[in-house]
């Protein structure tokens, strides 16, 4: 049985771009504080039907091609049957079945328990919401 669950959320401004936000800074920095350097889980969760997480090489042109792979995967055009918003933002509202809005990852004394070049990422693809929300929670 778990000692504890501990929940946070935080906020992200994405911008008006296409984009692959890095979060493992801010997971590391909650499970200073949360975990007490313990084993468990982190649940990272984003509340919003157009953006999902991933973890990824980032900062090599990982994060680059994957938003090249969706836009070649979901066309920003006008062949989607949701259409309010920006011209294409019916793919925003798929992209969550390819990139799951959620991700849960080991935690080891403490620390995420990442591969040496893997991050935690949220991946937003929707111009018309710049402001997100991130969920993160220990289980320990």
């Amino acid at each position: 049985m778990a000692d504890s669950l501990t929940t946070r959320t935080i906020e992200i401004t994405t911008g008006s771009t296409e984009t692959v936000h890095d979060l493992t800074a801010a997971c590391a920095a909650f499970l200073r504080e949360a975990s007490r350097g313990r084993d468990g889980l982190l649940n990272v969760f984003t509340p919003h039907a157009t953006a999902g997480l991933a973890v990824i090489e980032t900062g090599a042109g990982s994060d680059d091609d994957l938003l090249d792979a969706l836009r070649s995967l979901l066309p920003p055009d006008d062949r989607w049957r949701h259409r309010h918003g920006s011209p294409g933002h019916g793919r925003d509202h798929v992209l969550p079945a390819l990139v799951p809005p959620h991700a849960t990852l080991p935690v080891v004394g403490g620390e995420l328990a990442l591969g040496t070049w893997q991050s935690v990422v949220l991946v937003d693809t929707n111009l018309d919401n710049p402001h997100r929300t991130v969920r993160l929670t220990f289980l320990g």
